[in-house]
């Protein structure tokens, strides 16, 4: 729960800030123009605004937060064995996919874990954990890199920003609706906004922002499976396949910021909670990849 909880306070933080700005530079009056009416198109425009604004802000500082989120340090000069065989091994499969060079980094937490992040396929960042580095294989941590590879290579980190966007405008639009019904229809308000508007569309965009949660976390498990797929693919199946295994094994909670928990390599339960998961349960990935022609 404490992750569910999270992720929506988080985009509703987003959402109040920029709605609070836009109040201020006076783009809610427009919506009010016609005395009891409401303006869809106007409103649209804002929701817009506002829905897209917080995911394309969070894609920019993708990188930079999360280097500074996790503490990862960037390999500029190899320093030993270990660096230079993952830099080459992020470079070949870089080539072989067709993207940019990747920063390589390595940030310290026990986990086995690794994310790739930001805006751009050919300037992007993979990191990988010392915990990752010191548990696992050369052939399941190739594995783990091509996951990651070809995260970048799906432009993922790009259509989950666009995805939580959609999914951020309706919820504003379809929110501010119903508080304009309830404060217009049941209180009768003629003039401007009462207080019923601003505690019905709070308490509608929690409750829209929840349900649409499930959206944009099913899309985030549909780009594992592909994912994965695509690891099978760079590395090999047997690789990736271990990979999994090793963290299915060693099952510990991730040490990510709650914000990078998505692009990373692991996580995932089964139940109900798997709607709120970023991850599909690894005995289900590693099913999809034996299943794989």
């Amino acid at each position: 729960m404490k992750r569910i909880f999270l992720f929506v306070v988080t985009n509703l933080a987003i959402l109040l800030v920029l709605s609070i700005t836009l109040r201020l530079l006076g783009v809610d009056r427009m919506l009010d123009e016609q005395g009891v009416g409401i303006n869809y198109n106007s409103l649209l425009v804002m929701a817009a605004v506002i829905g897209f604004g917080g995911s394309l802000i969070s894609l920019a500082m993708s990188k930079w937060s999360a280097k500074r989120m996790t503490g990862a340090v960037v390999i500029e000069q190899p320093s030993d064995p270990t660096e230079r065989w993952l830099v080459e091994t992020v470079r070949r499969q870089a080539e072989r996919v067709g993207i940019g060079m990747p920063e390589v980094a390595i940030y310290e937490a026990p986990d086995m874990n690794a994310f790739a992040t930001g805006m751009n396929r050919n300037e992007a960042l993979v990191a990988v954990s010392t915990g990752l580095l010191q548990a696992m294989t050369k052939d399941e941590i190739e594995g783990v890199l091509a996951h990651e590879i070809s995260h970048v290579a799906n432009g993922d980190m790009v259509t989950l920003a666009l995805i939580q966007g959609v999914v951020n405008t309706f919820v504003i639009f379809l929110s501010r609706v119903i508080g304009h019904f309830v404060d217009r229809v049941i209180f009768k308000t003629e003039r401007e906004y009462g207080p019923a508007f601003m505690v019905t569309t709070l308490i509608a965009q929690m409750v829209l922002g929840i349900l649409a949660s499930i959206i944009v976390m099913w899309f985030s498990r549909q780009r594992e499976f592909r994912a994965d797929a695509g690891g099978a693919q760079l590395a090999g199946r047997n690789k990736m396949i271990a990979a999994l295994e090793r963290l299915q094994r060693r099952h510990e909670p991730s040490q990510l910021p709650e914000r990078l928990e998505a692009f990373g390599i692991s996580g995932g339960e089964g139940g109900l909670r798997t709607l709120f998961m970023s991850h599909p349960p690894l005995e289900v990935r590693i099913a999809a990849l034996r299943a794989m022609t």
